[in-house]
């Protein structure tokens, strides 16, 4: 105990810098939250709103059946239940959702599409440098992202099936970058590996549009995306029983993917609203767009290093 006049020790003020208040910042992690969750995504719905962003969405029917919401017991004083706005985690009944990378809004629309269909929250693979960053790092920690470690992500790897296995969405990003060249490149295993393991399907979703809102080299522009279309296509789901075993190649699996992404692209570009000047730069090369060439493009990825798990983007 402390004896007289013995209070609590004095804040020491000419050291508390910002420095440390950063520091404090950056060690607050709070636990997922439901309702910080439902903020983010009505957040970006209401950015959608703003813009008058006209979202194009086919293949509905190869999403997994919408179940019953989450139900209170209570409703205030009448005692009823209610829905809450949320779906429910349910073992048996996760999924691997394989996304397209061309832009940094693609996860955004991915979101939004699943929350349309079930109000399914969708948990992604964060890099270690997302996490640790001071203002993003909470919102990934409340989010309840599965972060991804600095060196192999063995542990993130294991976190992620875990979750698929209680019922959870795991997003992936299978190109592990964004493709410059604005078509589907070589995809990383790690989607067919995780589904394989956790025995669920995978849910391939292209969409063709939202890099010219935001991607590498091409800043977000007000005007640009004012009643920009953005084109969302589900391909048929890969099935468990399709998959590899644990001592199986995985690599025939993940070009069966690669393939259905690009084929959700090509369908999106089919009947995008939209028509490309000649040389414009967010359309492929083989289409007389301005974007790089498929040999420029593993030029440049290679000048940027090998794709890793948990790397910090250049």
């Amino acid at each position: 105990m402390r004896g007289p006049g013995q209070g609590r020790p004095a804040l020491n003020w000419r050291r508390l810098n910002w420095r440390t208040l950063r520091w404090r910042r950056l060690s607050w992690r709070p636990e997922p939250n439901d309702r910080f969750y439902r903020f983010i995504v009505r957040t970006g719905l209401a950015l959608r709103w703003l813009f008058r962003i006209r979202v194009l969405v086919t293949g509905r029917e190869h999403l997994l059946q919408p179940g019953p919401l989450k139900a209170s017991t209570r409703d205030g004083a009448r005692g009823a239940a209610h829905r809450c706005p949320s779906r429910p985690v349910v073992p048996g009944q996760g999924a691997v959702v394989a996304i397209t990378h061309f832009g940094y809004l693609d996860f955004a629309f991915a979101e939004m599409l699943l929350w349309w269909h079930n109000r399914a929250q969708l948990r992604f693979l964060v890099t270690q440098g997302a996490a640790d960053h001071w203002f993003a790092g909470p919102a990934v920690s409340a989010a309840g992202h599965v972060v991804v470690g600095y060196g192999s992500g063995a542990r993130a790897y294991d976190a992620a099936v875990a979750r698929l296995r209680e019922g959870e969405y795991i997003a992936i990003l299978p190109e592990a970058g964004v493709s410059r060249s604005f078509t589907v490149r070589e995809c990383k295993t790690g989607a067919v590996r995780m589904a394989a393991e956790a025995g669920v399907p995978i849910i391939p979703v292209s969409i063709w549009g939202a890099h010219r809102l935001l991607t590498r080299h091409h800043a977000f522009s007000p005007r640009r995306a004012w009643r920009a279309p953005v084109r969302i296509h589900v391909g048929e789901q890969i099935l468990p029983g399709s998959l590899p075993g644990p001592a199986d190649d995985a690599r025939p699996a993940t070009a069966r993917l690669a393939k259905t992404l690009q084929d959700g692209i090509d369908v999106g570009m089919a009947d995008f609203p939209l028509q490309p000047a000649p040389g414009a730069w967010w359309m492929p090369a083989g289409l007389g767009g301005g974007a790089p060439t498929e040999e420029e493009r593993r030029r440049l990825d290679e000048a940027d290093g090998p794709r890793r798990a948990g790397a910090r983007r250049r």
